[in-house]
């Protein structure tokens, strides 16, 4: 896998205008776009980026953090609050992604969307209002293990970090083991049609666009 140099401006710029550039022509559909990578690389960051530039493109944009979509505390810590197998196909509740946020942008779906659904904070639901996004907008998902669940993503974007820099920068060491199983049963980066390799946050590097020639 070959990967060229690139700022983090320059490479939502051009994921942006790739997923402009893909939308149909007669704008009546969503476009999905997948933003995948451990807490410690920055998810939120670039699915923001991209955002803002498909903004500025005339395109409705709506950001949501799989963190939002949380089961609650008793679901998640059922075999302790340190089980990475939990923390891997346990805490988040992917049923509620699919009814809530990819199943309203469905051909002929409704388009409202729930931005977010549970605060782990409190532990209960946030009561968010549900949003609206029109046809010909897109959906910027972002967070851990979103490349093994099926979800109908147009265009995906992993963000990789090394086994060495993934330790460093992982604030919980615990959930190590989840992310080694991930690169086993899902191999993220052969899935995604891009990746981003973000050791140094300073200094990323890309594999380039899907269908661009070496």
């Amino acid at each position: 896998m070959r990967f060229e140099a690139i700022t983090w401006e320059r490479l939502s710029e051009a994921l942006a205008a790739h997923i402009d550039g893909a939308m149909p022509g007669d704008g009546s559909a969503w476009l999905k776009v997948g933003i995948d990578g451990a807490p410690a690389a920055p998810t939120r960051e670039t699915a923001e980026r991209i955002a803002e530039a498909l903004r500025v493109r005339g395109r409705s944009v709506l950001v949501v953090g799989t963190g939002g979509f949380l089961r609650p505390a008793s679901l998640r810590y059922e075999y302790g609050k340190q089980d990475p197998d939990s923390y891997y196909s346990g805490w988040f509740d992917t049923g509620a992604l699919w009814r809530e946020v990819f199943g309203p942008l469905e051909a002929g779906g409704s388009g409202r969307v729930l931005p977010d659904l549970w605060d782990p904070v409190t532990d209960r639901a946030t009561r968010s209002p549900y949003t609206e996004l029109p046809p010909g907008g897109v959906l910027v998902v972002h967070g851990p293990f979103l490349l093994g669940h099926w979800f109908p993503f147009d265009t995906t974007a992993h963000l990789r970090l090394s086994p060495g820099a993934l330790a460093r920068r992982t604030e919980e060491p615990w959930t190590l083991p989840a992310f080694e199983r991930y690169e086993k049963e899902v191999g993220p980066s052969d899935a995604a049609d891009v990746v981003v390799r973000a050791d140094d946050p300073r200094h990323p590097a890309w594999t380039g666009l899907p269908g661009d020639g070496p």
